[in-house]
C-alpha cells in the first residue's frame, strides 16, 4: 500500500510538471487552478441561495440542451440517480430495476440502492457488454425500471449502437418499464450515435448528466426528465441532505465546461481513435506479445488498453517516462482477470490533439523501453 501510495503522489507530481499529456488527470489540478476557472460572467450576480439564481440557469440549460421538459442539480450522479430510480419505483410500483453488474451503482454506491432506497437489482448479462434485447426481453422477473449505463464505463466506455439502443427501449417498454439512461459521459456519445443529444435523451423516460467527468467542472450533477418527475425529485434530493445552502461555484464551472468543453467533446472522440491506432502501432512495432484497444474503435474519447504485465512495473514505467521525458503517455494500471495482465483507461482530450499519430508511436516505445 505504501509503495502504491509512493508511486501515485510521483505520478501526479511528474503530469504536473509534464509538458506533454494525454489529458490532464483530476488529481493533478491545483487549488488556484481551479480557482481561476471559476469567473463569472458577472461579478455582481447575487450569490444563490439553495440552488436559485445561477444554478436555475444552469438547470435550464441543461433541460435545452438534452431537450427534456425540466432539470435538477445535485450535489452528486450517485445522489440523482438514487433518487432518480427511488421516485420511478414509487410510481410504477415495482422496486426491480434491471441494470448491468458492472453499472455505477453496483460497483461504487456500496450497495445503497437495497440499504437506502429499499430496491431490488436484476442482471440481464454478466459478459462486459451491453445488453441485448433479447435478454431484456427473457429476463425472468418482472421489473420496473431499466437502467442503461451509456457508456458502461467499466466494461470499457462501451455503448450499443444506435439501433440496438431503440431495441432495448422498446424491449423494457414491451415490459411495461421505464427507462432511466446512466448518462455521466452522455455528452460524448453523439458521434458514436449519429444523433443529437436531444434524440438520444429522448428515449429515456429520465437521464443522469455528470459536469465533471467530462466537461471538467468542479463537482455536481443534473437529473432531467419530465417536469413532475424532476419536481418530486427535487422533494427527495432536500430529504437526501442535498439541498446545499450555496452551490454557485460548481454552478459556474458546470456552465464553463458547457460552453468551453461540450463543443470540443466530437473533435476529442474523432482523434481518440487516431490515439487507438498508433498505440496498437506502436505495440506491434515493438514486438509485444500480445495487447489490446478496447474497444477496438473507441465509442467515445475514453478507451481501455491491456497489456501482458504487472501492474505496478507498468505505472513504474509511466512514471519514469514522465519524469524523465516530460510526457504523460499512461497513468496508473490495475491488476486484469489473470496474473500478469493488467489494463488501464486512456483518455484523448484537449492537450492531446496536438499529438500526431507518430508522436504515439514513439511514446508507446519510450513507455516500453522503460518497463
Amino acid at each position: 500500500m505504501t509503495d502504491d501510495i509512493e508511486r501515485a503522489n510521483r505520478l501526479v507530481e511528474a503530469a504536473r510538471r509534464a509538458e506533454r499529456t494525454l489529458w490532464r488527470g483530476v488529481r493533478e489540478a491545483t487549488v488556484g487552478e481551479l480557482l481561476a476557472g471559476l469567473a463569472a460572467p458577472d461579478p455582481d450576480e447575487p450569490a444563490d441561495l439553495y440552488g436559485d439564481g445561477i444554478v436555475t440557469r444552469l438547470e435550464e440549460r441543461v433541460a435545452e440542451l438534452l431537450g427534456t421538459q425540466d432539470a435538477a442539480f445535485f450535489p452528486s450522479g450517485t445522489m440523482a440517480q438514487q433518487i432518480a430510480l427511488r421516485c420511478w419505483a414509487g410510481r410504477t410500483g415495482n422496486p426491480l430495476v434491471a441494470l448491468h453488474p458492472r453499472s455505477h451503482p453496483e460497483l461504487w454506491e456500496g450497495g445503497a440502492l437495497p440499504v437506502v432506497s429499499g430496491l431490488r437489482t436484476v442482471h440481464p448479462t454478466r459478459e462486459p457488454r451491453q445488453p441485448t434485447p433479447e435478454e431484456i426481453a427473457e429476463l425472468a422477473e418482472p421489473f420496473g425500471t431499466l437502467m442503461l449505463e451509456l457508456p458502461l464505463r467499466d466494461a470499457g466506455f462501451l455503448l450499443p449502437s444506435w439501433e440496438e439502443l431503440e431495441q432495448l427501449v422498446a424491449a423494457a417498454r414491451d415490459r411495461d418499464a421505464v427507462v432511466h439512461f446512466d448518462g455521466a459521459r452522455l455528452w460524448e456519445s453523439t458521434v458514436h450515435f449519429g444523433r443529437s443529444l436531444p434524440e438520444i435523451a429522448g428515449l429515456a423516460d429520465s437521464v443522469y448528466v455528470s459536469f465533471y467527468k467530462s466537461l471538467g467542472g468542479l463537482s455536481g450533477a443534473a437529473l432531467a426528465g419530465p417536469s413532475a418527475l424532476v419536481e418530486e425529485a427535487r422533494v427527495w434530493r432536500h430529504r437526501y441532505g442535498g439541498q446545499v445552502f450555496r452551490q454557485f461555484p460548481q454552478a459556474l464551472s458546470a456552465l464553463a465546461g458547457l460552453e468551453r468543453e461540450l463543443p470540443l467533446l466530437p473533435s476529442y472522440v474523432a482523434h481518440a481513435r487516431v490515439v487507438a491506432d498508433a498505440l496498437a502501432e506502436g505495440f506491434a512495432a515493438a514486438g509485444i506479445p500480445w495487447s489490446r484497444i478496447h474497444p477496438g474503435v473507441p465509442h467515445t474519447h475514453q478507451f481501455q488498453v491491456w497489456l501482458p504485465y504487472e501492474p505496478a512495473r507498468l505505472t513504474e514505467a509511466g512514471i519514469r517516462l514522465a519524469e524523465e521525458t516530460g510526457t504523460v503517455l499512461f497513468r496508473t494500471w490495475s491488476p486484469g482477470p489473470v496474473p500478469g495482465l493488467a489494463v488501464t483507461e486512456v483518455t484523448v482530450a484537449e492537450p492531446a490533439l496536438t499529438w500526431t499519430a507518430e508522436d504515439v508511436v514513439k511514446s508507446v516505445a519510450a513507455f516500453l523501453a522503460r518497463l
